[in-house]
């Protein structure tokens, strides 16, 4: 298990060298607008979104990286359960990744992922493949379009 955090940047080409020295690691996926670091210490995912609509530098979203579906659908009853609003469990394709995962948004408007990384895609903007559970109405994608 891992953090993730999300960061609008203006340039993304400047970010990622900035972050390539910071974290000494070079991005694991890169694509127009996109980059995406798998840090090992500390164990961190860092990714980056060039020319949203949000503030430069501003936190686009934070979430937790698990390694099997079954910890989402597990960290999304366990939230339901304590009575915090998810979208469900769904089945995406986002974000350059075919991924298991749900969201909620925390009381300051931070929007938090809870999901599983299943194979690399062609695809930015989300789909949804299969809802798994009912979810609540939250809206996982923002203003960005995707994760």
């Amino acid at each position: 298990m891992r953090l993730q955090l999300a960061l609008n940047v203006s340039d993304l080409d400047t970010a990622v060298d900035f972050y390539s020295k910071m974290f000494d690691t070079e991005p694991a996926k890169r694509k127009p607008g996109y980059a995406n670091f798998a840090i090992e210490q500390p164990p961190l995912k860092l990714v980056l979104f060039e020319g949203t609509t949000a503030p430069s530098g501003s936190i686009n979203h934070l979430g937790v990286e698990v390694e099997t579906a079954e910890q989402v659908v597990a960290a999304e009853s366990r939230l339901t359960e304590t009575g915090l609003v998810t979208t469900g469990v769904d089945e995406t394709i986002c974000c350059f990744a075919e991924k298991t995962e749900t969201w909620l948004e925390a009381p300051d408007g931070n929007r938090w992922e809870w999901y599983v990384k299943k194979a690399d895609a062609d695809q930015f903007e989300n789909t949804i493949v299969e809802k798994v559970s009912a979810g609540a109405g939250v809206s996982p994608c923002g203003e960005t379009g995707c994760c």
